[in-house]
């Protein structure tokens, strides 16, 4: 079971985790154990709320293909379970990043004070442009 949200927890059925042989540099290693992750999540056949869905769905992001799908791939260390570790944690951040609502910007206006002290700067910095002019 992963916890995405206090509310939102996704069971171990929903992802599909296969451990592939991992890319780049290791020596002989790299050739025989298949330590990188590739992690695949369905979005439309899984079981997040229909907000999350129609989010993930929405959001342009290189990890999600045009069908709904999350691909992660994690590489990143020699452990495969330390791979797997990451490839989730990856998935859940994901998650989480995508369905936050931001705040609605209030608009504001300045205050009489804060533009006082605007002008008060500006006449200051004019006069001391002013002052560097020939004495005459």
């Amino acid at each position: 079971m992963l916890v995405v949200s206090r509310t939102v927890v996704l069971p171990d059925s929903e992802i599909e985790i296969t451990a592939i042989r991992a890319q780049g540099a290791g020596g002989q290693h790299v050739n025989k154990a298949s330590t990188a992750i590739h992690l695949r999540f369905d979005i439309q056949a899984s079981s997040l709320p229909p907000f999350y869905k129609t989010r993930l769905l929405e959001a342009r992001h290189h990890l999600i293909t045009a069908e709904g799908v999350v691909i992660i791939k994690a590489q990143e260390y020699r452990s495969q379970e330390m791979n797997r570790e990451a490839a989730i944690q990856r998935l859940i951040n994901l998650i989480r990043e995508l369905t936050t609502v931001e705040k609605a910007r209030r608009a504001t206006r300045p205050t009489r004070a804060s533009k006082e002290r605007r002008l008060e700067g500006k006449s200051r910095r004019s006069s001391v442009k002013a002052m560097r002019g020939k004495v005459r």
